[in-house]
């Protein structure tokens, strides 16, 4: 668990102004009155859960669904009202935007009310890439949201990007990391295209001329290798920071810290049990209470979590966490997937290489039995 002892505090919000047609994350458009009730609604569940559980957060993450499209008068109050009830001084503070048609006082009032991060969709730097994933925005807007961020004091700026998305090339991706590289940021995020059953992008999936497998996984070494050549170290499978801007929070998760996570489709993981909330705004307008999803936190699953980060399952945390150490059955088990190359094992821990990460789900099975 956290060293001291703080919670992780995510907010899910649940309104996009249009659904992108690979999402299967929980989202609707939301008129004006939905979401100032969802606001006096997360304010409250903000405020009853940090009497309840009488314990601090040293992160929040907003996240969404788009939380920007609340706007920046909504946002600053559940700001406040996290930083009143929840927040440790020092907490890592990030808002999920997009950079469609932000007001002029959006940042300024974000980093007035206390926020220290901001992330921002843009998935491709190309344009025609972005308007077949539903991006309404083009990447001179993505520009003028990273400027404008800067100008309101913002320090750490993150952008996510996507691979092996229609019509892809290595000539097309070169263009948006070098589109990253400009804006000098802090943290890029980097996501591989899963077809999502109910989504627009699977129903169309033969007709999307998507790179193959051996395709994509080109392009994300070549990702990989572009990044960390201009100082964005690979920390997690996906996640490339400049040194001192890993995500806090993201680190919660993979580390098998506590959370609380709160809004429809929010999950949890709090004394050893994990627990949601329904995909459902009425339900949490109504104060339906979450889901029980059974125990977590066992070493199968803080394993799995561990080894999607570069530096892997680390023997001094092992022994930290389970007064033990790295259970020889799996040392077993890693020694022929150390001989394909698809992780290191050594007396430090065992951690996957980029070609294991390529292919992480069937390294993990066969680790973890």
């Amino acid at each position: 668990m956290s060293a001291n002892g703080a919670l992780g505090l995510y907010l899910h919000v649940p309104f996009c102004r249009a659904k992108c047609p690979y999402c299967d994350f929980y989202s609707l458009r939301g008129t004006a009155d939905e979401m100032d009730a969802y606001c006096a609604a997360m304010r409250r569940k903000i405020s009853e859960s940090a009497a309840a559980l009488r314990r601090k957060a040293d992160t929040l993450y907003i996240g969404g669904g788009t939380p920007s499209v609340l706007g920046a008068q909504r946002l600053k109050t559940l700001l406040f009202q996290a930083k009143t009830d929840f927040l440790t001084a020092d907490a890592e503070v990030t808002v999920e935007c997009n950079p469609y048609a932000l007001a002029d006082d959006f940042f300024p009032a974000l980093a007035e009310s206390g926020a220290t991060r901001i992330s921002l969709g843009l998935q491709s730097a190309v344009d025609g890439e972005r308007r077949a994933l539903g991006r309404l925005s083009d990447a001179a807007g993505v520009r003028r949201a990273v400027t404008a961020a800067r100008q309101a004091g913002f320090q750490n700026v993150s952008l996510d990007v996507m691979l092996g998305i229609p019509r892809q090339t290595a000539e097309t991706l070169r263009e948006t990391v070098d589109f990253c590289l400009s804006l000098s940021v802090e943290h890029v995020s980097a996501y591989i295209l899963k077809l999502e059953p109910g989504t627009p992008f699977y129903t169309r999936r033969e007709a999307l001329q998507l790179p193959d497998d051996d395709q994509t996984a080109d392009l994300y070494l070549q990702l990989c290798e572009a990044l960390e050549e201009n100082g964005l170290m690979q920390y997690e499978i996906s996640n490339f920071a400049r040194p001192g801007y890993e995500s806090r929070h993201n680190l919660k998760y993979w580390h098998c810290e506590e959370y609380l996570g709160l809004g429809p489709a929010a999950h949890s993981f709090l004394d050893g049990r994990r627990f949601y909330f329904a995909r459902s705004l009425q339900g949490f307008l109504q104060d339906e209470p979450p889901f029980k999803d059974g125990p977590g936190g066992d070493f199968s699953e803080y394993a799995m979590l561990a080894l999607r980060l570069t530096e892997g399952l680390a023997e001094s945390r092992v022994q930290r966490r389970f007064g033990h150490g790295i259970p020889a059955s799996l040392r077993r088990r890693a020694k022929p997937l150390a001989q394909y190359g698809l992780l290191e094992a050594d007396s430090r821990g065992v951690r996957l290489t980029k070609k294991g990460f390529l292919v992480s789900n069937a390294v993990l099975a066969e680790l973890l039995d």
